[in-house]
């Protein structure tokens, strides 16, 4: 594989859209700061509920149990990170150290991950949480964890394959799961900070091997691919967390655009800008996409359209088509913005945004978490949380420009 060296500073460094003027005077017209001020005064008020609520509780919140109280899980756990960087992404807005010693704490309680190899979702878990805080406070212990993180997470990959592995569970040989593609802005910003070449070899194997094997003609994605590790050649191509093998799960869809939309600010590569664009035109001009711009769980559910909704897939697609608006030619930036802007006041209103005091101090209801094993229906999840405040940051930086 040829090495390529990325141009730009990209990961951990909030990646700002540039809006034409007439579009920030729509955007300002539609809500503009105060839009987002109010979002963020929400989701202060909602956390500070749920901070008091978790005081002496050693864990972080992931989403609410079966009796409505929050559900916390250690370091280990694929969504720890998210929590803390929420807080980091409040602090950001308000620059009130309250939040700042919140998100020190709950950051701080995943340092023991660096070197845990029994998961490639470090670059969710370090790069939301430690990845946030060195971005706002440079502070070069958290750099070193970062760096540790992602030398561990390479640990993962494998040559044949082309890949890191995902799942260590299962009768799969060698599971590569389409989320995996979140995880690889660490180990770019890793290798940019820390000189090692290896790192950046691992990423772009990984996407280059998502690219050429997970994605279907129409731009939409299987969610797992089974490899032989011995070989690297493929097994099986099916969807864990969606309707059926060929179906489109919503949040699957919205991790493949986002992650190659970060992959091409990463490294210019116009392979990943075109990949990144076409799974955002499936998404944006889906006929089964629903009014609000909130997704149903699966595109191909059935029962379709009484089924449940994914508000953190929503979330996690307006975040990545706020920044892939900034890369894309005129006429789809305009489709792209006015989507996520579509999304943003959906996700706004009191359909999807919680009041104040309620749904256990998460700020979003309404996501799905794994439908087929009947686990996290139609509940609060803490990475809706994060993907709704970072999209809200992304606004916010745009219309400062």
């Amino acid at each position: 594989m040829t090495m390529r060296s990325p141009t730009c500073t990209g990961l951990l460094t909030l990646s700002v859209l540039v809006l034409a003027p007439a579009a920030i005077t729509r955007a300002a017209d539609e809500g503009g700061p105060s839009f987002v001020d109010l979002n963020f005064s929400h989701a202060a008020s909602q956390y500070t509920r749920m901070l008091a609520a978790l005081k002496g509780d050693p864990g972080l919140p992931r989403s609410l149990d079966d009796r409505g109280k929050v559900e916390t899980v250690g370091p280990r756990d694929w969504t720890s990170g998210f929590f803390p960087g929420s807080l980091w992404l409040i602090y950001e807005h308000t620059r009130d150290d309250t939040w700042k010693r919140a998100a020190i704490d709950y950051t701080t309680r995943l340092e023991e991950i660096k070197t845990y190899g029994g998961t490639h979702d470090l670059g969710f878990m370090l790069g939301c949480s430690y990845g946030q805080g060195w971005r706002l406070t440079r502070d070069p212990a958290y750099r070193d964890v970062l760096i540790t993180g992602a030398r561990t997470l390479a640990g993962r990959f494998n040559e044949k394959v082309g890949a890191i592995r995902s799942w260590d569970f299962g009768s799969w040989k060698f599971p590569v799961i389409v989320d995996n593609m979140m995880n690889l802005e660490l180990l770019t910003w890793a290798s940019r900070e820390s000189g090692d070449q290896h790192l950046l070899h691992v990423a772009l194997a990984h996407a280059d091997t998502t690219e050429k094997n997970h994605f279907r003609p129409d731009g939409s994605s299987f969610h797992l691919v089974d490899y032989d590790p011995a070989t690297g050649a493929v097994l099986k191509k099916q969807t864990v967390q969606g309707a059926a093998d060929p179906s489109a799960w919503a949040r699957g869809q919205a991790w493949g655009l986002y992650g190659y939309t970060a992959m091409f600010r990463e490294t210019r590569e116009p392979e990943y800008l075109e990949r990144a664009l076409k799974i955002a035109d499936f998404l944006v001009k889906h006929p089964r996409m629903p009014a609000d711009g909130v997704p149903y769980w699966d595109f191909d559910a059935p029962g379709l359209p009484n089924v449940p909704r994914d508000s953190s897939a929503a979330a996690i697609m307006a975040s990545a088509l706020f920044e892939l608006a900034g890369f894309a030619d005129a006429d789809r930036a305009a489709l792209y913005r006015m989507t996520a802007a579509r999304q943003m006041r959906s996700l706004a209103s009191p359909a999807y945004r919680a009041a104040v005091g309620a749904n256990g101090g998460f700020i979003l209801m309404h996501a799905t978490g794994h439908h087929p094993e009947g686990r996290e229906i139609d509940l609060p999840l803490v990475y809706g949380d994060y993907y709704f405040l970072e999209a809200l940051t992304r606004f916010e930086a745009a219309m400062k420009r």
